[in-house]
């Protein structure tokens, strides 16, 4: 399917920004993180017979050199504003991970479909589960995990920042499975589609034929892997990082020893 873009004028200069810092404890992997305020004032680069010419603006701060170099591994989100500067990197990927809950009737694929990041690939997160039970969306195999995601194309030298539909929700899941088989250059998208929406970023107002493709041919794979069936190459390789999970044993185990706080992260009404 032709895919329809909404398109919008940028201006490209070099900017160099000067701004204070806010500071805020990542609860994801206990250090601090810094996050420009809204209005920054940013300086343009003259001649030096000249002085800087300095605005303050969100857009005049979107200009800015926000370099694939400039984030590190250990950091678990990226800014609209890097990815939107980064989107045609060719070893950076973006993975549409929505996923709702039941009662609020909503289908992820179909919605992907309607309007995605530009380039975005879908990561069914039902689909790539395992299929051993019946439980939902358990974590799959590191055969049948990395049947899938090569699959989607992914390649181990691959950048993947992820998202999903309401901000942040399923995107940390798929970002925690990633790095569970040992991908580490793997962000979540700070504020999701919405927050992208809204700074008047460019969507896709449809999948391309590729897209839907791979999207099927990983769950294809997941499905092989299960049934024993041989699937197509590995391009993604695995490497199981069992600190980052813990089985249903050691939760038993814990609750008899209390050497671990354990937190049920789920809302109230559940």
């Amino acid at each position: 399917m032709a895919s329809s873009l909404f398109t919008r004028r940028l201006v490209h200069s070099s900017f160099s920004i000067s701004y204070k810092p806010q500071v805020f404890t990542s609860l994801l992997n206990k250090k601090l993180f810094y996050s420009r305020p809204k209005h920054t004032h940013t300086t343009l680069k003259t001649s030096s017979s000249q002085s800087p010419c300095v605005m303050s603006s969100l857009a005049a701060g979107r200009r800015a050199d926000y370099s694939t170099l400039s984030v590190s591994p250990k950091e678990p989100v990226v800014s609209v504003d890097w990815l939107h500067a980064n989107l045609r990197e060719p070893d950076l990927k973006v993975l549409d991970a929505s996923w709702y809950m039941p009662d609020e009737q909503r289908n992820p694929f179909q919605e992907y479909q309607v309007a995605h990041i530009p380039g975005a690939l879908f990561f069914d997160v039902d689909g790539v589960a395992d299929r051993t039970t019946n439980l939902p969306h358990m974590l799959p195999s590191e055969e049948a995990f990395a049947a899938a995601v090569s699959a989607l194309g992914l390649e181990n030298k691959d950048g993947l920042v992820v998202y999903d539909g309401k901000g942040i929700f399923s995107a940390a899941r798929v970002w925690w499975m990633f790095r569970v088989f040992g991908h580490d250059r793997v962000w979540v998208l700070d504020g999701g589609l919405p927050r992208w929406r809204a700074s008047g970023y460019d969507v896709e107002s449809s999948a391309s034929g590729d897209a839907i493709l791979k999207a099927s041919a990983a769950s294809e794979a997941i499905e092989k892997v299960y049934q024993g069936q041989v699937v197509g190459p590995t391009t993604f390789q695995t490497k199981f990082q069992p600190h980052l999970i813990w089985t249903l044993e050691q939760v038993k185990r814990n609750i008899e020893e209390g050497t671990y706080q354990l937190v049920d992260a789920r809302s109230k009404a559940r």
